[in-house]
């Protein structure tokens, strides 16, 4: 599936070439060339696995000959101690790429585990999960997979996708209504106007003029539960809703029940913990 966007490639050829430089000089010094190698990835805490293809294409672009067996398909998840794939081929090969597989592999599962998590904690409602652009640079298209992987939905994936009128915005153009009427002319001068257009609040007086302005998005920003409810009551279904601010830092049940359509959590993908990977030989 990721594999199609060409960017993967070049994306993992620099992180190789990072970590590589000119030589694996310790495993060139201590391995043989000849030297064959079984190996097994084990989940060392439980959590929700993503990044089965990353992990594969690493060593298929040092090496075509090694081969991945994996046991499990992205989106899984497994108890701690489960092996979830086997790898063999040349050691040289392995242990070269041994660390930049297990840093995205772990980076990728932490981040869909989290996510997980999140979908569980507003299980019942109807509110979706989303992520944001606070992703770890140049690792937006892997970033963005995982939060899927854990269960949770994109929000847009770059400044070129959606229209999404902040604070600074407001200020500049003069306020929300001139904000949207602008950007509603641009929408049409691009041939645009399928791209919905969001417009981020933090007062109810805010959110009264997102109304008028006809937002299609209305995002509650830092808002207490309370005003949210407010907020969802007052906009009575003529626009979606998203709440945001530090909500990786509170009770997502609570904000769900408000009313809210979107959930949006930075932290999701800005700070990541790793699920622990390890790679060890047979």
């Amino acid at each position: 599936m990721i594999l199609r966007y060409p960017e993967l490639d070049n994306f993992l050829t620099s992180a190789l070439r990072e970590d590589i430089g000119k030589g694996d000089i310790t495993t060139i010094a201590c391995v043989p060339e000849d030297s064959m190698s079984r190996g097994i990835f084990t989940a060392k805490e439980s959590g929700v696995i993503c990044g089965i293809e990353v992990l594969e294409r690493v060593f298929k672009l040092i090496d075509e000959r090694v081969y991945l067996s994996p046991f499990v398909l992205d989106g899984a998840f497994v108890k701690e101690g489960t092996i979830f794939a086997k790898i063999s081929g040349h050691t040289q090969s392995i242990l070269t790429g041994e660390r930049t597989a297990l840093n995205l592999i772990q980076r990728l599962s932490g981040i869909a585990t989290a996510t997980a998590k999140a979908v569980q904690e507003v299980s019942g409602t109807n509110v979706k999960i989303i992520d944001t652009r606070k992703t770890a640079t140049g690792m937006r298209i892997l970033d963005k997979y995982a939060v899927k992987c854990g269960g949770g939905e994109n929000h847009r994936f770059g400044l070129y996708d959606g229209f999404l009128i902040k604070d600074n915005h407001i200020s500049v153009a003069g306020g929300i209504m001139r904000a949207v009427e602008l950007v509603r002319r641009y929408q049409i001068h691009i041939g645009a106007v399928n791209i919905p257009i969001e417009v981020e609040t933090e007062t109810i007086r805010q959110v009264y003029e997102a109304i008028s302005a006809e937002a299609d998005i209305i995002m509650l920003d830092n808002m207490t539960p309370q005003m949210m409810a407010e907020a969802v009551s007052i906009i009575a279904g003529r626009a979606k809703t998203e709440a945001s601010g530090n909500m990786g830092e509170r009770n997502l049940r609570e904000i769900a029940e408000t009313g809210v359509d979107y959930i949006s959590i930075g932290a999701l993908t800005h700070t990541v913990k790793a699920l622990d990977i390890s790679l060890k030989f047979e």
